[in-house]
């Protein structure tokens, strides 16, 4: 037989960041969800209202957003390790230090502004570092990372009940904490900026498009792309959807509840958004590497109007499980949209900070979305009409899509 050992088939680095984003994806968004785990032993042993600590949750998701613009910023300069060893530390130190809190000012303090610190790099690292490495299958690596967050929804809030469980609350949040950080802070050493650090040629780029490290990337700075109305249209866009998404994941549960589905009924139709979207991720990811951007973004936006006008009807439950998964593939899409629509109007230079903006965008919608939807309740007894408003904002975002036209030519 022929010698082989001197002959070995290398693994692309690439392959090796998709793993470690997903793990960061799924174990930073999946620790901001499983928060909610931790509301009743809260309630339970210090008598705050749901108000009180919702809010430190609301604190915590709009500095993710915020201080995400710092981190992607960082990555494009030094690079994404520093990022995700210093917002891994302070994350922890937050769960540590949340596991002796007495009073809702320590809560705001800990978890709003520590974790939500910290938990700022989980998505925008991720996703630029994703969008440096992939150009020809871009779409579909973003599409598995993307599946992480839907994975790390399922299984993080199940740590923490476990450990909730077994230890107590207190004990709960060290334990939590730790897993946490070393997640974000090992798997975070496994990136790197760009592919010529590892010898790697950018994927679907031809050899001549070899990255050496610190070579110009095209694309548009940060003052140049803000000068673009496409950044702003986004940014806009991004506001819309994304007050419509965290809405329907606030209230979609009590509207289910209200319509005579009991309890494990009710969880059930956001516990099948979160399965569905999964499937939504991958296959977006699939249709913008095939059809681009625009399009996927289109398809999105019409299932999104379909689902909400869907729900003007639907009153059984069969009809809100149907709800859940065509809404659920339409979620799971837009999340994967933005990084690869990013790249595709301004390139990669500015990848990280422009990302970071335009997710606080949406963190800003969606803090603003939730409110809004109660207040309209609070005064017509019904959901009716959100589902209809929110119908309406999704048709105002698929009349701005075809505005989404390149700033640069190639990325």
């Amino acid at each position: 037989m022929p010698e082989t050992g001197t002959s070995s088939v290398r693994v692309p680095y690439g392959y090796f960041i998709v793993i470690a984003c997903f793990l960061i994806e799924g174990c930073g968004i999946g620790a901001y969800v499983a928060f909610s785990v931790f509301f009743k032993p809260l309630l339970k042993d210090f008598g705050w209202s749901r108000a009180t600590i919702s809010g430190a949750s609301s604190l915590a998701y709009l500095l993710m957003g915020l201080i995400g613009i710092v981190a992607g910023s960082l990555n494009d300069r030094f690079g994404p390790r520093i990022v995700m060893a210093l917002t891994g530390i302070i994350c922890g130190i937050g769960y540590f230090l949340l596991s002796q809190i007495q009073s809702s000012w320590e809560l705001y303090v800990l978890y709003g502004l520590l974790v939500g610190t910290g938990l700022s790099s989980a998505d925008v690292i991720p996703l630029t570092v994703t969008a440096r490495w992939f150009l020809r299958r871009r779409g579909m690596m973003t599409g598995i990372i993307k599946v992480g967050t839907g994975s790390g929804q399922l299984v993080m809030p199940l740590l923490a009940g476990a450990l909730i469980m077994a230890y107590g609350w207190r004990a709960a949040f060290v334990g939590f904490g730790i897993v946490v950080a070393v997640v974000l802070i090992g798997a975070g050493q496994f990136l790197r900026r760009d592919p010529g650090v590892k010898g790697n040629v950018l994927d679907g780029a031809g050899a001549h498009a070899r990255m050496a490290e610190g070579a110009r990337e095209d694309g548009l700075s940060l003052r140049e792309a803000v000068r673009t109305p496409q950044f702003w249209l986004f940014c806009i866009i991004t506001f819309l959807v994304m007050n419509c998404l965290l809405t329907i994941l606030m209230h979609v549960v009590p509207h289910a509840s209200d319509i005579g589905l009991d309890p494990i009924k009710a969880a059930g139709v956001v516990s099948t958004v979160g399965g569905v979207s999964m499937l939504g991720r991958l296959l977006t990811g699939f249709l913008i590497d095939r059809i681009g951007t625009r399009k996927s973004m289109t398809i999105c936006f019409i299932l999104l109007i379909a689902a909400f006008l869907w729900l003007q009807v639907a009153h059984n439950a069969w009809m809100l499980y149907l709800f859940a998964a065509v809404y659920g593939v339409a979620h799971g899409s837009f999340f994967t949209l933005i990084s690869p629509t990013v790249a595709r109007l301004f390139g990669i230079s500015s990848h990280g900070v422009l990302v970071g903006i335009i997710l606080f965008s949406g963190n800003f919608g969606g803090a603003i979305g939730p409110v809004l939807a109660g207040y309209v309740f609070d005064l017509t007894n019904s959901y009716q009409l959100v589902f209809l408003l929110l119908a309406a904002v999704c048709g105002v975002a698929l009349l701005l899509t075809p505005l989404l036209k390149p700033a640069v030519q190639k990325a």
